[in-house]
Protein backbone atom coordinates (compact mmCIF):
# COMPACT_ATOMS: atom_id res chain seq x y z
CA UNK A 1 0.00 0.00 0.00
CA UNK A 2 1.47 3.45 -1.06
CA UNK A 3 1.11 6.78 0.99
CA UNK A 4 1.00 10.02 -0.88
CA UNK A 5 3.23 12.66 0.17
CA UNK A 6 2.96 16.37 -0.41
CA UNK A 7 5.75 18.45 0.74
CA UNK A 8 5.60 22.48 0.91
CA UNK A 9 2.40 23.49 -1.17
CA UNK A 10 1.87 26.60 1.55
CA UNK A 11 0.68 29.98 0.11
CA UNK A 12 4.22 31.46 0.68
CA UNK A 13 5.97 28.66 -1.54
CA UNK A 14 2.79 28.45 -4.04
CA UNK A 15 1.03 32.05 -4.63
CA UNK A 16 2.18 34.61 -6.73
CA UNK A 17 2.55 37.15 -3.92
CA UNK A 18 4.15 34.62 -1.45
CA UNK A 19 7.38 35.55 0.15
CA UNK A 20 8.94 32.68 -1.20
CA UNK A 21 7.77 31.70 -4.73
CA UNK A 22 8.81 29.05 -6.16
CA UNK A 23 8.60 29.57 -10.31
CA UNK A 24 6.01 26.79 -11.63
CA UNK A 25 4.78 25.65 -7.77
CA UNK A 26 1.34 27.26 -8.51
CA UNK A 27 1.23 25.19 -12.02
CA UNK A 28 1.64 21.84 -10.08
CA UNK A 29 -1.49 22.33 -8.15
CA UNK A 30 -4.01 20.01 -11.07
CA UNK A 31 -1.34 17.30 -11.17
CA UNK A 32 -1.05 17.01 -7.34
CA UNK A 33 -4.65 17.47 -6.76
CA UNK A 34 -5.26 14.91 -9.90
CA UNK A 35 -3.01 12.06 -7.75
CA UNK A 36 -4.64 13.77 -4.00
CA UNK A 37 -8.17 12.49 -5.56
CA UNK A 38 -6.95 9.21 -6.74
CA UNK A 39 -5.39 8.89 -3.21
CA UNK A 40 -8.89 9.87 -1.34
CA UNK A 41 -10.94 7.97 -3.79
CA UNK A 42 -8.87 4.74 -2.81
CA UNK A 43 -8.55 5.60 1.23
CA UNK A 44 -4.83 5.62 0.79
CA UNK A 45 -3.21 7.55 3.47
CA UNK A 46 -2.07 11.30 2.56
CA UNK A 47 0.49 13.26 4.58
CA UNK A 48 0.69 16.90 3.89
CA UNK A 49 4.38 18.06 5.42
CA UNK A 50 4.36 21.83 6.03
CA UNK A 51 7.43 24.04 6.83
CA UNK A 52 6.69 26.33 10.06
CA UNK A 53 8.56 27.83 12.11
CA UNK A 54 8.41 29.94 15.56
CA UNK A 55 7.42 33.88 15.08
CA UNK A 56 11.14 34.23 16.53
CA UNK A 57 12.77 32.71 13.95
CA UNK A 58 15.02 30.55 16.80
CA UNK A 59 14.57 27.33 14.94
CA UNK A 60 15.10 28.56 11.06
CA UNK A 61 17.86 26.70 9.75
CA UNK A 62 21.22 28.65 9.72
CA UNK A 63 21.15 29.24 5.60
CA UNK A 64 17.35 30.59 6.05
CA UNK A 65 18.39 32.95 8.98
CA UNK A 66 19.25 35.70 7.16
CA UNK A 67 16.25 35.72 4.45
CA UNK A 68 13.81 34.94 7.33
CA UNK A 69 14.96 38.05 9.51
CA UNK A 70 14.41 40.35 6.32
CA UNK A 71 10.68 38.86 6.39
CA UNK A 72 11.10 37.07 3.11
CA UNK A 73 10.16 33.51 4.45
CA UNK A 74 7.18 33.98 7.00
CA UNK A 75 5.74 30.34 7.35
CA UNK A 76 4.76 31.04 10.79
CA UNK A 77 1.84 29.53 12.13
CA UNK A 78 -0.88 32.05 12.09
CA UNK A 79 0.11 33.45 9.09
CA UNK A 80 -1.83 33.58 5.45
CA UNK A 81 1.54 32.41 3.78
CA UNK A 82 1.50 29.01 6.14
CA UNK A 83 -1.79 27.73 5.25
CA UNK A 84 -1.47 24.63 2.73
CA UNK A 85 -3.27 25.93 -0.58
CA UNK A 86 -7.42 25.93 -0.78
CA UNK A 87 -7.13 23.36 -3.66
CA UNK A 88 -5.49 20.64 -1.49
CA UNK A 89 -6.55 21.62 1.78
CA UNK A 90 -5.98 18.27 4.00
CA UNK A 91 -9.22 16.73 5.12
CA UNK A 92 -9.61 15.26 8.92
CA UNK A 93 -8.53 11.59 7.98
CA UNK A 94 -5.51 12.71 6.57
CA UNK A 95 -2.11 13.63 8.12
CA UNK A 96 -0.44 16.79 8.54
CA UNK A 97 3.17 16.55 9.96
CA UNK A 98 5.24 19.77 10.54
CA UNK A 99 8.98 20.16 9.92
CA UNK A 100 11.68 22.59 10.52
CA UNK A 101 14.35 21.41 7.73
CA UNK A 102 14.61 20.51 4.62
CA UNK A 103 13.63 16.47 4.79
CA UNK A 104 10.30 15.48 5.80
CA UNK A 105 11.75 13.13 7.72
CA UNK A 106 14.40 15.06 9.80
CA UNK A 107 13.15 15.59 13.48
CA UNK A 108 9.70 14.39 12.25
CA UNK A 109 6.96 11.74 13.18
CA UNK A 110 6.74 11.13 9.59
CA UNK A 111 8.32 7.64 9.19
CA UNK A 112 7.22 6.32 12.66
CA UNK A 113 3.44 7.22 11.48
CA UNK A 114 4.34 5.66 8.06
CA UNK A 115 5.74 2.60 9.33
CA UNK A 116 2.45 2.27 12.65
CA UNK A 117 0.70 2.07 8.83
CA UNK A 118 3.00 -0.33 7.28
CA UNK A 119 3.70 1.75 4.32
CA UNK A 120 6.77 1.20 2.32
CA UNK A 121 5.99 2.49 -1.23
CA UNK A 122 5.80 6.36 -1.33
CA UNK A 123 4.77 8.96 -3.92
CA UNK A 124 6.34 12.16 -3.73
CA UNK A 125 5.48 15.83 -4.63
CA UNK A 126 5.13 19.62 -3.69
CA UNK A 127 8.04 22.25 -3.56
CA UNK A 128 10.69 22.81 -4.22
CA UNK A 129 12.25 19.80 -6.13
CA UNK A 130 15.88 20.65 -5.66
CA UNK A 131 15.76 21.18 -1.85
CA UNK A 132 12.94 20.08 0.81
CA UNK A 133 11.36 17.40 -2.31
CA UNK A 134 15.28 16.25 -2.98
CA UNK A 135 16.31 16.03 0.55
CA UNK A 136 12.95 13.89 1.31
CA UNK A 137 13.78 11.77 -1.27
CA UNK A 138 17.08 10.57 -0.36
CA UNK A 139 16.19 10.46 3.23
CA UNK A 140 13.34 8.16 2.50
CA UNK A 141 15.42 6.08 -0.05
CA UNK A 142 17.83 5.40 2.76
CA UNK A 143 14.91 4.84 5.03
CA UNK A 144 14.06 1.85 2.68
CA UNK A 145 10.70 3.41 1.22
CA UNK A 146 10.20 2.76 -2.64
CA UNK A 147 9.90 6.16 -3.85
CA UNK A 148 8.12 7.63 -6.86
CA UNK A 149 8.67 11.41 -7.84
CA UNK A 150 5.42 12.65 -9.17
CA UNK A 151 7.68 14.67 -12.05
CA UNK A 152 5.12 16.80 -13.29
CA UNK A 153 3.67 17.63 -9.36
CA UNK A 154 6.98 18.68 -8.46
CA UNK A 155 8.99 22.16 -9.55
CA UNK A 156 11.82 24.15 -9.09
CA UNK A 157 13.58 27.39 -10.46
CA UNK A 158 14.33 26.73 -13.79
CA UNK A 159 13.35 23.63 -15.73
CA UNK A 160 17.11 22.61 -16.14
CA UNK A 161 17.28 22.48 -12.21
CA UNK A 162 14.17 20.28 -12.11
CA UNK A 163 15.72 18.03 -15.10
CA UNK A 164 19.23 17.77 -12.98
CA UNK A 165 17.39 16.77 -9.83
CA UNK A 166 15.09 14.13 -11.62
CA UNK A 167 17.99 12.38 -13.24
CA UNK A 168 19.81 11.69 -9.77
CA UNK A 169 16.78 10.94 -8.27
CA UNK A 170 16.74 8.25 -10.87
CA UNK A 171 20.13 7.41 -10.28
CA UNK A 172 19.38 6.06 -6.67
CA UNK A 173 16.15 4.15 -7.62
CA UNK A 174 13.51 6.57 -7.48
CA UNK A 175 10.94 6.26 -10.40
CA UNK A 176 10.24 8.92 -11.60
CA UNK A 177 6.39 9.29 -13.67
CA UNK A 178 4.07 12.14 -14.16
CA UNK A 179 0.82 12.26 -12.60
CA UNK A 180 -0.57 10.12 -15.08
CA UNK A 181 1.45 7.56 -15.85
CA UNK A 182 1.47 6.99 -11.98
CA UNK A 183 -2.55 6.77 -11.33
CA UNK A 184 -2.93 4.27 -14.58
CA UNK A 185 -0.16 2.23 -12.41
CA UNK A 186 -1.79 3.08 -9.40
CA UNK A 187 -5.54 1.78 -11.03
CA UNK A 188 -3.79 -1.40 -11.94
CA UNK A 189 -2.32 -2.46 -8.78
Amino acid sequence: MPALIIIDMQEDFVLPHGSLCIQGAKDTVPRIREVLDGFRQRALPIFHVVRSYRADGVDVEWPREQAFRKGHHAVVPGTPGARIVSELAPRPNEYVVTKKRFSAFMHTELDLLLRRLHIRELAVCGTQLPVCVRCSVFDAIALDYRVTLIADGTSAQTEAIAEANRFDMANIGTRCLNAADYLSQLAGA
